[in-house]
Protein backbone atom coordinates (compact mmCIF):
# COMPACT_ATOMS: atom_id res chain seq x y z
CA UNK A 1 0.00 0.00 0.00
CA UNK A 2 1.14 3.58 -0.59
CA UNK A 3 1.97 6.72 1.02
CA UNK A 4 2.37 10.04 1.04
CA UNK A 5 5.18 12.79 2.01
CA UNK A 6 4.09 16.48 2.36
CA UNK A 7 6.68 18.81 2.47
CA UNK A 8 6.23 21.97 4.73
CA UNK A 9 10.05 23.68 4.37
CA UNK A 10 9.56 26.59 6.60
CA UNK A 11 11.33 27.09 9.92
CA UNK A 12 11.35 29.51 12.70
CA UNK A 13 15.20 29.52 12.64
CA UNK A 14 17.80 27.54 10.13
CA UNK A 15 19.89 25.02 12.53
CA UNK A 16 23.64 25.10 11.96
CA UNK A 17 23.84 21.37 10.65
CA UNK A 18 20.68 21.37 8.77
CA UNK A 19 21.26 20.24 4.94
CA UNK A 20 17.42 20.18 4.41
CA UNK A 21 15.93 22.35 1.85
CA UNK A 22 14.42 24.25 4.54
CA UNK A 23 14.70 28.02 6.25
CA UNK A 24 13.28 31.05 6.94
CA UNK A 25 11.13 32.84 4.81
CA UNK A 26 9.21 35.68 4.28
CA UNK A 27 5.39 35.06 5.49
CA UNK A 28 4.22 36.09 1.74
CA UNK A 29 5.97 33.20 0.50
CA UNK A 30 4.45 30.76 2.87
CA UNK A 31 0.97 31.76 2.17
CA UNK A 32 2.25 31.73 -1.64
CA UNK A 33 3.54 28.22 -0.98
CA UNK A 34 0.40 26.58 0.82
CA UNK A 35 -1.89 27.45 -2.35
CA UNK A 36 0.42 25.72 -4.19
CA UNK A 37 0.72 22.56 -1.69
CA UNK A 38 -3.00 22.60 -2.22
CA UNK A 39 -3.24 22.88 -5.78
CA UNK A 40 -0.63 20.12 -6.42
CA UNK A 41 -2.45 17.33 -4.12
CA UNK A 42 -5.60 18.60 -5.49
CA UNK A 43 -4.77 17.71 -8.83
CA UNK A 44 -3.56 14.73 -8.19
CA UNK A 45 -5.23 11.74 -9.67
CA UNK A 46 -5.06 8.98 -7.12
CA UNK A 47 -5.48 5.66 -8.34
CA UNK A 48 -5.11 4.18 -4.67
CA UNK A 49 -5.76 5.43 -1.16
CA UNK A 50 -2.70 5.76 0.61
CA UNK A 51 -2.27 4.10 4.45
CA UNK A 52 0.20 6.68 5.28
CA UNK A 53 0.72 10.32 5.62
CA UNK A 54 3.73 12.10 6.97
CA UNK A 55 4.32 15.63 6.76
CA UNK A 56 8.27 16.52 7.17
CA UNK A 57 9.99 19.93 7.18
CA UNK A 58 11.17 22.45 7.86
CA UNK A 59 8.73 22.11 11.15
CA UNK A 60 5.24 21.83 10.46
CA UNK A 61 4.25 21.27 13.62
CA UNK A 62 4.40 25.42 13.02
CA UNK A 63 1.54 25.62 10.82
CA UNK A 64 -1.94 27.12 11.32
CA UNK A 65 -4.30 24.71 12.34
CA UNK A 66 -6.73 25.97 9.87
CA UNK A 67 -3.81 25.21 7.16
CA UNK A 68 -2.98 21.80 8.70
CA UNK A 69 -7.07 20.67 8.24
CA UNK A 70 -7.04 22.14 4.64
CA UNK A 71 -3.61 20.50 3.46
CA UNK A 72 -5.05 16.96 4.68
CA UNK A 73 -8.24 17.52 3.58
CA UNK A 74 -6.96 17.08 0.35
CA UNK A 75 -5.26 13.91 0.89
CA UNK A 76 -7.69 10.56 0.70
CA UNK A 77 -8.05 6.96 2.94
CA UNK A 78 -8.76 8.94 6.17
CA UNK A 79 -8.33 7.87 8.67
CA UNK A 80 -5.06 6.56 7.50
CA UNK A 81 -2.88 3.71 9.20
CA UNK A 82 -0.60 6.46 10.00
CA UNK A 83 -0.29 10.07 9.92
CA UNK A 84 2.88 11.02 11.51
CA UNK A 85 3.53 15.16 11.43
CA UNK A 86 7.30 16.77 12.81
CA UNK A 87 7.46 19.09 15.64
CA UNK A 88 10.03 21.46 16.91
CA UNK A 89 9.84 21.01 20.62
CA UNK A 90 9.48 23.42 22.91
CA UNK A 91 6.49 25.49 21.73
CA UNK A 92 3.66 23.25 21.63
CA UNK A 93 0.55 24.45 22.51
CA UNK A 94 -2.80 22.42 23.83
CA UNK A 95 -4.98 24.06 20.65
CA UNK A 96 -2.26 23.17 18.60
CA UNK A 97 -2.42 19.69 19.31
CA UNK A 98 -6.00 18.84 19.77
CA UNK A 99 -6.01 20.40 16.06
CA UNK A 100 -3.59 17.46 14.93
CA UNK A 101 -5.84 15.25 16.29
CA UNK A 102 -8.90 16.64 14.48
CA UNK A 103 -6.89 16.20 11.66
CA UNK A 104 -5.79 12.56 11.55
CA UNK A 105 -2.63 13.06 13.40
CA UNK A 106 -1.42 10.23 15.78
CA UNK A 107 2.36 10.23 15.75
CA UNK A 108 4.63 13.12 16.71
CA UNK A 109 8.31 13.46 15.77
CA UNK A 110 10.45 15.95 17.94
CA UNK A 111 13.32 17.02 16.52
CA UNK A 112 14.99 17.03 20.01
CA UNK A 113 18.64 16.20 18.64
CA UNK A 114 19.96 17.31 22.37
CA UNK A 115 18.85 17.72 25.74
CA UNK A 116 21.62 19.67 26.87
CA UNK A 117 21.34 23.82 26.66
CA UNK A 118 25.06 24.75 25.82
CA UNK A 119 24.94 21.73 22.57
CA UNK A 120 21.69 23.44 21.91
CA UNK A 121 22.81 26.90 21.67
CA UNK A 122 25.54 26.42 19.73
CA UNK A 123 23.40 24.56 16.95
CA UNK A 124 20.77 27.33 17.24
CA UNK A 125 17.71 25.28 19.51
CA UNK A 126 15.81 27.31 21.20
CA UNK A 127 14.19 24.23 23.63
CA UNK A 128 15.11 23.32 27.26
CA UNK A 129 15.00 19.55 28.44
CA UNK A 130 12.25 20.85 30.68
CA UNK A 131 10.55 22.00 27.96
CA UNK A 132 10.68 18.46 25.77
CA UNK A 133 9.54 16.71 28.52
CA UNK A 134 5.99 19.05 28.82
CA UNK A 135 5.47 18.71 25.21
CA UNK A 136 5.15 14.91 25.47
CA UNK A 137 3.24 15.28 28.51
CA UNK A 138 0.77 17.16 26.73
CA UNK A 139 0.79 15.08 23.43
CA UNK A 140 -0.03 12.11 25.72
CA UNK A 141 -2.56 13.85 27.39
CA UNK A 142 -4.40 15.13 24.15
CA UNK A 143 -4.12 11.23 23.08
CA UNK A 144 -1.21 11.00 21.08
CA UNK A 145 0.92 8.45 22.47
CA UNK A 146 3.08 7.89 19.23
CA UNK A 147 6.19 9.60 20.07
CA UNK A 148 9.56 9.48 18.23
CA UNK A 149 12.31 11.72 19.83
CA UNK A 150 15.33 12.82 17.24
CA UNK A 151 19.17 12.88 19.24
CA UNK A 152 22.26 13.95 16.78
CA UNK A 153 25.56 12.45 17.75
CA UNK A 154 28.33 14.59 17.03
CA UNK A 155 27.01 17.78 17.57
CA UNK A 156 29.91 20.91 18.93
CA UNK A 157 30.81 20.62 22.13
CA UNK A 158 29.17 17.03 22.92
CA UNK A 159 31.40 14.85 25.45
CA UNK A 160 30.54 11.37 26.22
CA UNK A 161 29.45 12.81 29.54
CA UNK A 162 26.59 14.99 27.93
CA UNK A 163 25.68 12.42 25.70
CA UNK A 164 24.69 10.51 28.71
CA UNK A 165 22.46 13.22 29.86
CA UNK A 166 20.26 13.03 26.71
CA UNK A 167 20.31 9.47 27.37
CA UNK A 168 18.90 9.70 30.70
CA UNK A 169 15.95 11.90 29.47
CA UNK A 170 15.23 9.31 27.01
CA UNK A 171 15.40 6.64 29.32
CA UNK A 172 12.88 9.18 31.54
CA UNK A 173 10.68 9.78 28.88
CA UNK A 174 10.67 6.89 27.33
CA UNK A 175 9.24 7.19 24.14
CA UNK A 176 7.97 4.19 21.79
CA UNK A 177 10.46 5.51 19.15
CA UNK A 178 13.87 7.07 19.19
CA UNK A 179 16.05 8.08 15.95
CA UNK A 180 19.78 8.32 16.87
CA UNK A 181 21.23 10.26 13.67
CA UNK A 182 25.07 10.59 13.47
CA UNK A 183 26.27 13.85 12.44
CA UNK A 184 26.22 14.55 8.65
CA UNK A 185 29.66 17.40 6.96
CA UNK A 186 28.85 18.06 3.79
CA UNK A 187 28.56 21.64 2.36
CA UNK A 188 24.91 21.56 2.36
CA UNK A 189 25.45 23.05 5.99
CA UNK A 190 26.37 25.99 7.47
CA UNK A 191 28.22 24.00 10.42
CA UNK A 192 29.14 21.37 7.19
CA UNK A 193 30.75 23.50 5.54
CA UNK A 194 32.52 25.33 7.65
CA UNK A 195 34.17 22.01 8.80
CA UNK A 196 35.30 21.27 5.67
CA UNK A 197 36.56 24.36 4.89
CA UNK A 198 38.63 24.04 8.21
CA UNK A 199 36.90 27.26 9.94
CA UNK A 200 35.64 27.82 13.30
CA UNK A 201 32.52 29.52 13.33
CA UNK A 202 29.18 27.25 14.52
CA UNK A 203 31.51 25.27 16.99
CA UNK A 204 32.95 23.92 14.14
CA UNK A 205 36.50 23.11 16.40
CA UNK A 206 34.02 21.25 19.00
CA UNK A 207 32.94 18.60 17.00
CA UNK A 208 33.79 15.77 18.28
CA UNK A 209 36.18 13.10 16.50
CA UNK A 210 34.46 11.00 13.65
CA UNK A 211 35.70 7.45 16.32
CA UNK A 212 33.82 9.40 19.33
CA UNK A 213 30.81 9.76 17.29
CA UNK A 214 30.47 6.18 17.13
CA UNK A 215 31.32 5.59 20.51
CA UNK A 216 28.24 7.76 21.21
CA UNK A 217 26.13 5.87 18.65
CA UNK A 218 27.39 2.62 20.32
CA UNK A 219 26.30 3.43 24.01
CA UNK A 220 22.87 4.51 22.62
CA UNK A 221 22.69 1.37 21.09
CA UNK A 222 23.15 -0.84 24.49
CA UNK A 223 21.42 1.87 26.38
CA UNK A 224 18.02 1.79 24.10
CA UNK A 225 18.02 -1.61 23.27
CA UNK A 226 18.13 -2.27 27.68
CA UNK A 227 15.00 0.26 27.55
CA UNK A 228 13.34 -2.70 24.80
CA UNK A 229 13.76 -0.35 21.96
CA UNK A 230 15.01 -2.57 18.79
CA UNK A 231 16.96 -1.41 16.46
CA UNK A 232 15.06 -1.99 12.95
CA UNK A 233 17.00 0.38 10.94
CA UNK A 234 20.62 1.87 11.10
CA UNK A 235 19.25 5.57 12.89
CA UNK A 236 15.77 4.29 14.03
CA UNK A 237 14.84 1.82 17.69
CA UNK A 238 11.32 1.45 18.33
CA UNK A 239 9.56 -1.22 20.83
CA UNK A 240 7.86 -3.99 19.05
CA UNK A 241 4.88 -2.36 16.69
CA UNK A 242 6.32 1.19 16.58
CA UNK A 243 8.12 0.79 14.14
CA UNK A 244 7.23 4.03 11.58
CA UNK A 245 5.04 2.41 9.08
CA UNK A 246 5.88 5.34 6.61
CA UNK A 247 9.37 5.59 6.68
CA UNK A 248 9.57 1.89 6.20
CA UNK A 249 7.98 1.94 2.56
CA UNK A 250 10.95 4.02 1.88
CA UNK A 251 13.35 1.42 2.80
CA UNK A 252 11.30 -1.99 0.99
CA UNK A 253 10.60 0.55 -2.14
CA UNK A 254 6.63 0.52 -1.53
CA UNK A 255 5.03 3.27 -3.40
CA UNK A 256 4.82 6.98 -2.22
CA UNK A 257 3.60 10.09 -3.65
CA UNK A 258 5.72 13.17 -2.37
CA UNK A 259 3.97 16.83 -2.43
CA UNK A 260 5.80 20.13 -1.98
CA UNK A 261 9.56 21.78 -2.40
CA UNK A 262 12.11 19.01 -3.14
CA UNK A 263 9.85 16.05 -2.24
CA UNK A 264 10.28 13.01 -3.91
CA UNK A 265 8.13 10.07 -5.56
CA UNK A 266 8.17 6.35 -6.21
CA UNK A 267 5.78 4.90 -8.46
CA UNK A 268 6.07 1.57 -9.78
CA UNK A 269 10.21 1.96 -11.27
CA UNK A 270 9.99 5.96 -11.56
CA UNK A 271 11.41 8.30 -9.43
CA UNK A 272 10.18 11.66 -9.65
CA UNK A 273 11.46 14.67 -7.98
CA UNK A 274 9.59 18.12 -6.91
CA UNK A 275 11.21 21.85 -7.66
CA UNK A 276 14.55 21.76 -4.87
CA UNK A 277 13.50 25.61 -3.07
CA UNK A 278 9.75 27.01 -1.78
CA UNK A 279 10.59 29.77 -4.31
CA UNK A 280 11.45 27.93 -7.15
CA UNK A 281 8.08 25.58 -6.17
CA UNK A 282 5.90 28.38 -6.09
CA UNK A 283 7.56 30.22 -9.31
CA UNK A 284 6.31 26.77 -11.34
CA UNK A 285 3.10 27.31 -9.51
CA UNK A 286 2.53 30.40 -10.88
CA UNK A 287 3.91 29.52 -14.09
CA UNK A 288 1.24 26.86 -14.67
CA UNK A 289 3.88 24.17 -14.44
CA UNK A 290 4.61 20.85 -12.77
CA UNK A 291 6.18 21.05 -9.61
CA UNK A 292 7.86 17.60 -11.06
CA UNK A 293 11.63 18.83 -12.34
CA UNK A 294 12.98 15.59 -12.93
CA UNK A 295 12.12 12.10 -13.31
CA UNK A 296 14.80 8.67 -13.63
CA UNK A 297 14.32 4.67 -13.62
CA UNK A 298 14.92 3.43 -10.58
CA UNK A 299 17.13 0.64 -10.61
CA UNK A 300 15.69 -2.15 -8.91
CA UNK A 301 18.60 -4.06 -7.64
CA UNK A 302 20.81 -1.45 -7.00
CA UNK A 303 17.62 0.09 -4.91
CA UNK A 304 17.61 -2.81 -3.07
CA UNK A 305 20.62 -3.60 -1.84
CA UNK A 306 21.39 0.43 -1.17
CA UNK A 307 18.35 1.23 0.79
CA UNK A 308 17.18 -2.25 1.78
CA UNK A 309 20.60 -2.73 3.90
CA UNK A 310 19.85 -0.17 5.87
CA UNK A 311 16.89 -2.09 7.63
CA UNK A 312 18.37 -4.55 10.07
CA UNK A 313 15.96 -7.40 8.70
CA UNK A 314 18.12 -6.99 5.48
CA UNK A 315 17.20 -8.41 2.53
CA UNK A 316 16.21 -11.47 0.26
CA UNK A 317 18.59 -11.70 -2.63
CA UNK A 318 17.28 -13.12 -6.15
CA UNK A 319 18.76 -15.39 -7.91
CA UNK A 320 19.71 -12.88 -10.55
CA UNK A 321 21.03 -10.76 -7.86
CA UNK A 322 22.93 -13.31 -6.97
CA UNK A 323 24.61 -13.88 -9.79
CA UNK A 324 24.82 -9.98 -10.12
CA UNK A 325 26.59 -9.61 -6.76
CA UNK A 326 27.72 -12.86 -5.31
CA UNK A 327 31.35 -11.49 -5.01
CA UNK A 328 30.62 -8.02 -3.50
CA UNK A 329 28.74 -10.06 -1.11
CA UNK A 330 31.39 -12.95 -0.43
CA UNK A 331 33.82 -10.16 -0.41
CA UNK A 332 31.82 -7.78 2.29
CA UNK A 333 31.29 -10.64 4.22
CA UNK A 334 34.85 -12.09 4.62
CA UNK A 335 35.26 -8.16 5.50
CA UNK A 336 32.86 -8.98 8.33
CA UNK A 337 30.46 -6.36 6.89
CA UNK A 338 27.71 -8.56 6.12
CA UNK A 339 25.78 -11.73 7.19
CA UNK A 340 24.82 -13.94 4.11
CA UNK A 341 22.57 -17.06 6.04
CA UNK A 342 22.00 -17.99 2.28
CA UNK A 343 18.51 -16.21 2.56
CA UNK A 344 18.73 -13.07 3.51
CA UNK A 345 21.66 -10.60 3.38
CA UNK A 346 21.89 -8.10 6.38
CA UNK A 347 24.14 -5.85 8.06
CA UNK A 348 26.39 -7.22 11.15
CA UNK A 349 26.85 -4.75 13.67
CA UNK A 350 30.18 -3.42 12.69
CA UNK A 351 28.78 -2.90 9.24
CA UNK A 352 26.32 -0.68 10.62
CA UNK A 353 29.02 1.96 11.40
CA UNK A 354 30.43 1.81 7.63
CA UNK A 355 27.16 1.16 5.96
CA UNK A 356 27.45 3.41 3.46
CA UNK A 357 31.22 2.24 2.15
CA UNK A 358 29.21 -1.24 2.14
CA UNK A 359 26.60 0.42 0.10
CA UNK A 360 28.92 1.72 -2.67
CA UNK A 361 29.84 -2.02 -3.25
CA UNK A 362 26.76 -2.24 -5.13
CA UNK A 363 25.87 0.96 -6.77
CA UNK A 364 27.10 0.43 -10.62
CA UNK A 365 28.21 -3.06 -10.78
CA UNK A 366 28.13 -4.63 -13.79
CA UNK A 367 26.50 -7.72 -14.92
CA UNK A 368 28.94 -10.83 -15.50
CA UNK A 369 29.47 -11.71 -18.82
CA UNK A 370 28.64 -15.51 -19.74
Amino acid sequence: MAGVYISWPFCAQKCTYCNFASGVFPQELEAEYLEALCAEIGATEWPWKPETVYLGGGTPGSMQPQDLKRVLAAVPGKPWLEATLEAAPGALKRADVEGWRECGIGRVSLGVQSFVEGELRKTGRRHTAGGVAQDVALLRECGIDEINIDLIAGLPGQTAESWGESLVWIERLAPPHVSIYMLEIDEDSRLGHELLAGGSRYGARLVPHEDDVVTLYEEALERLEAMGLRRYEISNFALPGHESRHNLKYWRLEPYLGFGADAHSLTGTVRGQNAETAAEYVARWKRGESARIAETTAIAHEERFFVGLRLMEGIEPTAEERGRYGQEIARQVEAGLLEDTGDRVRLTRRGVLVSNEVFQEFVGTACPTS
